[in-house]
């Protein structure tokens, strides 16, 4: 086997990207501290052509060098737009018909491998600060929550690894 080089990926451009057919999800960033969080995520973004991230609360928005370090050029590509209050947008999504789902540990949350999206529904994902999570009144007003089941000693996972896990698996469902 030999290693493909980044000209053999057939990677779109900015231009396609943008026109492409987006994925019906939504990233919420609920108060993120950490930029090259922010930036991971907007990299998890576009590799699976997620429909729009939106920056809340706290969380820093383009142009910022320790965003950029990890994002690569994806704050030029996904759609993004910065939102003071996370319970407005969720209220203005809703409004829309967006399901809102928190990725939390929270009663009655469904395990992430027994997630089953629902076809023509657009998401939106909520992930929350790097110390204490999505907000209670996020989760409150979420539709649903989903967890990640883990199986180690810790009770969580980075922000930026817990997008990539859940893009992924509900990317992959959708595409199935």
């Amino acid at each position: 086997m030999r290693k493909l080089k980044n000209s053999e990926l057939e990677r779109l451009s900015v231009d396609d990207f943008k026109s492409s057919q987006k994925t019906p999800l939504i990233i919420i960033l609920d108060n993120i501290r950490s930029l090259n969080n922010i930036g991971s995520v907007f990299r998890t973004s576009d590799a699976f052509l997620v429909e729009k991230i939106y920056l809340c609360g706290i969380t820093a928005t383009p142009p910022h060098k320790d965003i950029h370090k990890t994002a690569l050029g994806s704050t030029d590509t996904v759609n993004w737009e910065y939102a003071k209050n996370t319970l407005d947008l969720i209220t203005k999504l809703q409004a829309k018909n967006v399901k809102i789902a928190a990725i939390e540990q929270a009663e009655n949350a469904i395990m992430l491998n027994s997630f089953k999206p629902e076809a023509n529904t657009t998401y939106a994902l909520i992930f929350g600060n790097e110390v204490k999570g999505v907000a209670q009144d996020a989760v409150s007003a979420s539709d649903l929550v989903i967890e990640i089941p883990q199986f180690g000693t810790k009770h969580s996972l980075n922000i930026s690894v817990s997008c990539g896990v859940v893009v992924w698996d509900i990317f992959s469902k959708l595409k199935m």
